[in-house]
């Protein structure tokens, strides 16, 4: 059995042609070493040893990361830990991570991979609910992002619109950067409300999410109201969650597209371990291979369609 390390290395240098016998050497290690994941195994009768494809893979109900401490070896003195966002009483999904710098070079990659260099940006980031909680992966990589880009002013910004107005405006004039705004949905439209201006130059992302603080929209609709507000012909998308270590962009029209060590699978709704065919829907299953740590095999409460292997879409959710 190769070590964390040599993993690591193997990962962030995959291709199409080795993603699987990674993939399945990634299930062997956890398989033996996830106390969760091995349980989860055994009551559905599963031996490791016979799994010899991908499509063989049981994943493990995401579920599982509000009542388990879902984790693959021992965790250091200092790990860090993810919790979900909530609604009144229910219970957060809470992902102890082993290996903070591991998480950090994930997102730096996927952002390179798809935006560039980080030092071209100056970052700002509506994110008020998931502030306020403290613990949240998103802001953890916000904060990464901000850091890195090594702009003074680059940041966080609450409910004072005006002041994130004044500042946005400031670097236009500025222009020595692209803009790179970052929101939940809930926040980006409270913020188009109150000033409906020209963006055009900056790129808008959004997380996904209203928290409970406005109506539900599905994404064709908020992305038509934000593109509108700002005159921008685009929103940018984040696809990601507490549970993961890796995250997936979308450029335009909702399609997503992941980094070499993330891959989904679409399952038939009806049955977890039977999976259909690109362009139609069904549950959303998530290849994670950075999530060495905790679990790469996640079956999500999602639903999603692929284009293809690299693109996929997020349709809503099964529960």
């Amino acid at each position: 059995m190769r070590s964390v390390s040599d993993f690591k290395d193997s990962i962030f240098s995959v291709t199409d042609s080795n993603f699987d016998a990674l993939a399945l050497e990634i299930f062997q290690h956890q398989a033996k070493f996830n106390t969760v994941y091995a349980e989860y195994l055994q009551l559905l009768k599963v031996k490791p040893a016979q799994i010899q494809k991908v499509a063989q893979i049981p994943f493990l109900p995401i579920q599982l990361f509000k009542s388990h401490k879902v984790i693959t070896g021992n965790l250091p003195e200092n790990y860090t830990v993810f919790e979900s966002s909530t609604t009144t009483g229910s219970i957060p999904s809470k992902h102890f991570v082993a290996d903070i710098d591991m998480y950090h070079e994930a997102c730096l990659r996927i952002f390179a991979q798809f935006f560039g260099d980080i030092k071209n940006y100056h970052f700002l980031a509506l994110l008020p609910n998931y502030l306020e909680r403290g613990s949240s992966s998103l802001v953890q990589m916000v904060n990464f992002f901000v850091e890195k880009s090594g702009s003074a002013e680059s940041g966080f910004h609450m409910y004072n619109h005006e002041k994130m107005l004044q500042q946005i405006q400031k670097l236009q004039k500025q222009n020595d950067r692209k803009i790179f705004i970052i929101g939940v949905s809930f926040a980006l439209l409270d913020f188009a409300d109150k000033f409906p201006v020209d963006l055009s130059d900056c790129i808008i992302m959004e997380t996904g999410g209203m928290k409970g603080r406005r109506k539900e929209l599905i994404r064709s609709e908020l992305h038509e109201i934000l593109t509108k507000a700002f005159s921008t012909k685009s929103i940018y998308g984040e696809y990601g969650m507490t549970e993961l270590l890796s995250q997936a962009y979308a450029k335009e029209n909702g399609i997503f597209e992941s980094p070499n060590w993330m891959k989904i699978l679409i399952r038939d709704a009806t049955d977890p371990f039977t999976y259909i065919e690109n362009g139609q829907s069904g549950g959303v299953n998530i290849i994670d291979l950075a999530n060495l740590h905790s679990c790469s095999f996640l079956q999500t409460q999602d639903i999603g369609l692929k284009h293809n292997d690299e693109r996929f879409e997020i349709l809503g959710r099964l529960d």
